[in-house]
């Protein structure tokens, strides 16, 4: 199966969430708790990261962590390797205990308001289980979160930094401080207490579920132009993830342009020809050829309808004869970028 691209540079900050293989607690009892905060305390030593918040809920967990070097990749396998080899020599089990890759989304660390989003999601996530009973949940009370170090309820692990979450909010790591964050998560539990719907009462919390780069527009082009050195040379095929969607999204348009230029075509031109005209196919071919943009990007992107016939056409266009259906067409784009 393709593999989500991961970009690792110099002071990355990620939102990194995996749950267990088929849905299984991976934290059964505090014992298992207290030896994943053992393990990830070590990597932080090992690597030099820096952890912002962290959260384990069963069955998955979530991790607000900063790379002051590029060595994500390698501290995450060292991490889950280590919980996992732990985990079943204590519990006598064997084999996979975390479910496929784990979730890695890119945070603008830059700009306070996105650590501080993050933070609180993670900080948030016992309330967000459907369910939940707010009478009696006390995120203070929850021991397996960063939360009750953040206001020094427990001891504060070396490794968990508070600063950059609150200083997002305004706050200083004071007592003064630790009350107002406090206060304010209080405030937002009782949001999600009067909510329908808990889980969304922050719009910005679906593009941490769903998205792979929070950020500014500025921050996620900066993630496109490494994610290109990233894919360079590489079989775009072998990626996958939201990233790599976004990127060849970017490329395609790119492409599409440019064969325009080539042969000479306007917007008014994709709007006139038919919609199974070589010059259209010339193009759809260069931007197969290049991405792994949906078919049905293409389509839309060219005015090409259906296209019940699109596979077959565009090897037709790659295999025209001299003078054949699409020749001088495709003679012009194949060779863009190359």
């Amino acid at each position: 199966m393709p593999r989500k691209a991961r970009i690792e540079y110099v002071g990355a900050v990620y939102h990194v969430m995996c749950r267990g293989n088929h849905q299984q607690k991976v934290f059964r009892d505090g014992r298992d708790n207290r030896q994943f905060l053992d393990a990830l305390g070590e990597v932080c030593i090992r690597c030099g990261w820096v952890v912002h918040a962290y959260v384990l809920m069963g069955n998955h967990y979530h991790l607000l962590l900063e790379t002051p070097s590029a060595n994500l990749v390698v501290g995450m396998q060292w991490l889950q390797g280590t919980y996992t080899k732990r985990f079943n020599v204590r519990h006598k089990e064997r084999g996979h205990l975390f479910q496929g890759r784990y979730k890695a989304l890119l945070v603008d660390g830059s700009i306070g308001d996105y650590f501080s989003t993050v933070g609180n999601y993670i900080h948030l996530n016992p309330a967000r289980v459907k369910g939940s009973d707010f009478e009696q949940l006390k995120l203070g009370e929850y021991v397996w979160s960063s939360f009750p170090a953040y206001l020094k309820l427990v001891e504060r692990p070396e490794w968990l930094h508070v600063d950059r979450v609150l200083g997002g909010l305004g706050w200083m790591d004071s007592r003064e401080g630790r009350t107002q964050y406090g206060d304010y998560m209080d405030m937002r539990m009782l949001e999600m207490r009067h909510s329908s719907e808990p889980w969304k009462i922050d719009a910005r919390w679906k593009n941490i579920r769903q998205g792979w780069c929070l950020g500014e527009a500025s921050f996620r082009e900066e993630m496109l132009e490494r994610l290109d050195d990233r894919l360079k040379d590489k079989r775009r095929e072998s990626f996958s993830g939201g990233g790599v969607e976004r990127h060849d999204e970017v490329e395609a348009e790119r492409l599409v342009k440019e064969g325009m230029q080539t042969l000479f075509l306007t917007a008014d031109d994709l709007e006139r020809l038919i919609k199974s005209a070589p010059a259209k196919y010339a193009i759809a071919w260069l931007v197969r050829r290049k991405t792994s943009v949906r078919t049905r990007w293409i389509k839309d992107r060219l005015n090409m309808g259906s296209a019940t016939n699109f596979a077959y056409y565009i090897n037709r266009i790659e295999s025209s004869a001299r003078d054949g259906w699409g020749y001088d067409e495709f003679q012009k784009v194949k060779n863009i970028n190359l």
